[in-house]
């Protein structure tokens, strides 16, 4: 009978128990980061009155008879579930989402404790802690590699109030753009300027024959690559050109035509080596000087589409002139008489124009970039504007206008201006001065074909320019293709200075790609060249048949700023990796620049902190700069459940939760962290409430135990009476 006032009596302790955790649980319901608990019941040791039996031949086996003693609360489980994630207007609270506990520490870091609620701030010495005071432990930024270690041992967080950030010189230039390959581009800037003058020579025109826009001298560019004043692109190819022809040949015969029965036999050297014989057949006795002029006349302008030549007849005279205006890109340029049929035909005299009888009306100019000759067989050569500018000054210079066997030059000069346009002039004053006619042709030669842009930015120059006039002639404008960008770097004073890098197309190989001249400058004082301009370098950059980047030069500049700054300041030139596209390429797409950026910034105060998901403090500060200037360590623990609790929100290891394995948010079995947020109590209101109705029951069912045990005792005891 006693046993059930025992049991009850266990039962009633058990469910006050079980109602003191609950009722902690409800207490703390809105407690930040809080894990309930939940009470776990346990029997005490029953009383045996018999033990069971084994079947034994006929007879069945028996249960054992026993009598329970009542129950007890053998432990109390906590459950760290994960609780609700709550948004907050706090930028330094911070939410677990999934396992762990930020670490903390009472006595900077002597000792350890463990908390889920990320209710941080800054106190007045910059160490970030929790409500208790206890400050957050983790990694601090190291000021000599600007990186925040996460391997080191963890450390008080502390980000000193006033924090300021100095400067950072710039080490690193990233460059990632694309220069229009192709044959029409957008993006393009005038030939450089040439000057007059007779350089070392057309294939080596030297510094001094090409400027840039600062009068700086500098090599003039392949015109093959060049492009028109609408960005057409030349795509000069070997052999292609024109004829130039700067005074139109003439020729009067010394002799009279021949009147009666006497007919041409004339033959012309043409061009290309082969001639071409003129004749006339059936002549008359009876016919007149101006009849057989007239005759003649006819012939060979019958054949001026093949050789060029026109005649005239002059009835004064009774003279027969001869013209080759190179007026036709099919006809022949030159004239050669070769042989004479019949002496009365007024053209028997011997040619005295010149001592080898032959009368060069035009000059022939060729595109060939693998040429280092000047002139072959005749043929004036050229690559660059420099070449092709100084071949046609000498060219214009060389006539003997007196006729006097010597020339004496006719100060006719042949400059490419600052609009990237042929520019020629005629001031006369020279004793071989003449009256120019200029006439550009395509070169058609041998099956060339035209190249009608290149021919078309010449043909402009056709005029006349009387010598000593003011006149001046001018071709269309030559372009290169170019493309610039500019960034920012800083000095170790965190003053900044324009680095400007251009480009500009200056060759193209078929077999290898093409090549860009690169020109580096930053605004004066300061300087990155040792020679002048010292605010300049020039390099090149150049790109496979891909159009891939194959190489550049240089990699790097170094920068003295002159305003006091730390001198010869190393900078990386970064533009891709050579063979990938990855960084500069070279397709057929308008120059652009996708991507510049640099490393370098200029002093800043701290002016604002945010949290991202690893834990990391960024700082924001008034440069425009963000880095990392902390991270939060995080534990987490074999047995959660092993912890202590300490109240105020704090844990502390035990010796069955294991040790803590620290390290970072987001990484092994670690929850990541999320900013201006709380974790709310995991207590579900609805639950515990009925585990109170629960409880309850169970407590008075258990005082009813004790009361019903109590009259059957006063039953008892009443047998007596």
């Amino acid at each position: 009978m006693l046993k059930s006032l025992f049991s009850g009596v266990s039962g009633l302790q058990s469910h006050q128990v079980a109602m003191d955790i609950e009722s902690n649980n409800i207490a703390n319901v809105n407690t930040i980061g809080y894990k309930y608990s939940r009470a776990n019941f346990s029997d005490l040791l029953a009383q045996t009155k018999s033990i069971a039996t084994a079947p034994q031949g006929s007879l069945g086996g028996k249960n054992a008879v026993q009598v329970g003693l009542g129950s007890s609360v053998t432990s109390a489980t906590r459950i760290f579930s994960q609780g609700s994630v709550q948004n907050s207007d706090k930028n330094t609270d911070v939410a677990i989402q999934g396992d762990g506990f930020f670490v903390i520490s009472p006595d900077g870091g002597n000792t350890y404790k463990y908390t889920r609620a990320g209710d941080f701030k800054f106190d007045a010495g910059g160490n970030f802690v929790d409500n208790n005071g206890f400050i957050a432990q983790g990694w601090l930024r190291d000021n000599v590699t600007g990186k925040v270690d996460s391997t080191s041992p963890v450390t008080n967080l502390n980000i000193a109030p006033g924090l300021t950030t100095p400067a950072n010189p710039t080490q690193e230039v990233v460059l990632k753009a694309n220069l229009n390959s192709g044959s029409l581009v957008e993006s393009f800037s005038p030939a450089y300027t040439v000057a007059t003058g007779t350089p070392n020579s057309i294939t080596n025109p030297g510094q001094g024959d090409a400027v840039d826009e600062n009068g700086r001298p500098i090599a003039s560019g392949d015109i093959g690559v060049m492009f028109n004043e609408i960005g057409e692109g030349f795509s000069l190819q070997k052999d292609q050109g024109v004829w130039i022809s700067f005074l139109s040949a003439t020729k009067t015969d010394g002799g009279a035509v021949a009147s009666g029965a006497n007919d041409l036999d004339i033959t012309f050297q043409l061009d290309d080596g082969s001639t071409k014989q003129i004749t006339t057949s059936g002549a008359l006795a009876t016919n007149t000087d101006v009849q057989n002029g007239n005759r003649y006349v006819s012939a060979i302008n019958a054949q001026s589409a093949i050789t060029g030549i026109t005649a005239s007849y002059d009835i004064v005279n009774n003279k027969i002139n001869l013209s080759n205006p190179n007026s036709s890109e099919s006809a022949s340029h030159n004239i050669n008489i070769s042989a004479i049929g019949n002496t009365n035909s007024g053209l028997a005299v011997t040619d005295t124009a010149t001592s080898d009888g032959t009368e060069t009306t035009a000059y022939q100019y060729k595109y060939d970039p693998t040429s280092s000759i000047d002139v072959v067989n005749g043929i004036k050569t050229f690559t660059t504007m420099a070449q092709l500018r100084n071949a046609m000054e000498q060219q214009a210079n060389a006539v003997d206008a007196d006729g006097d066997g010597t020339v004496e030059g006719s100060n006719i000069e042949i400059s490419v201006d600052e609009q990237g346009k042929f520019k020629i002039i005629n001031p006369g004053g020279a004793d071989d001065s003449y009256d120019m006619n200029i006439k550009v042709t395509a070169n058609t030669l041998n099956g060339v074909s035209k190249n009608t842009k290149f021919t078309n930015n010449l043909v402009a120059l056709n005029s006349n320019l009387q010598a000593g006039s003011t006149g001046t002639a001018y071709s269309q404008a030559f372009n290169a293709a170019t493309h610039s960008s500019s960034i920012d770097v800083f000095d170790s004073l965190g003053s900044k200075h324009t680095l400007r890098t251009e480009f500009r197309k200056t060759a193209v190989d078929t077999a290898t790609g093409s090549t860009w001249d690169m020109k580096l400058s930053v605004p004066e004082p300061g300087f990155i060249n040792t020679i002048s301009p010292r605010n300049e370098r020039t390099g090149t950059v150049r790109f496979t048949n891909s159009g891939a980047m194959s190489t550049y030069n240089p990699p790097n500049i170094s920068f003295t700023a002159n305003n006091g700054s730390s001198p010869e300041q190393q900078i990386n030139l970064s533009f891709g990796t050579a063979n990938t596209f990855d960084g500069m390429t070279s397709f057929d797409s308008k120059s652009s620049t996708s991507g510049i950026s640099q490393d370098g910034y200029t002093g800043g105060d701290l002016v604002g902190i945010r949290i991202d998901q690893s834990g990391t403090l960024v700082g924001s500060f008034s440069n425009g700069r963000s880095f990392g200037l902390a991270q939060i360590a995080m534990a987490k623990f074999t047995n959660n459940e092993g912890l202590s609790t300490e109240g105020g929100n704090v844990y502390i290891q035990t010796a069955n939760s294991g040790n803590p394995i620290i390290g970072t948010a987001a990484t092994a079995g670690r929850g990541f962290i999320q900013s201006s947020a709380l974790e709310a109590s995991n207590v579900d209101l609805s639950r515990a409430l009925t585990q109170l109705i629960i409880i309850q029951r169970g407590f008075q069912a258990n005082g009813k135990t004790i009361t019903t045990s109590d009259q059957l005792l006063q039953t008892l005891i009443g047998l007596k009476n």
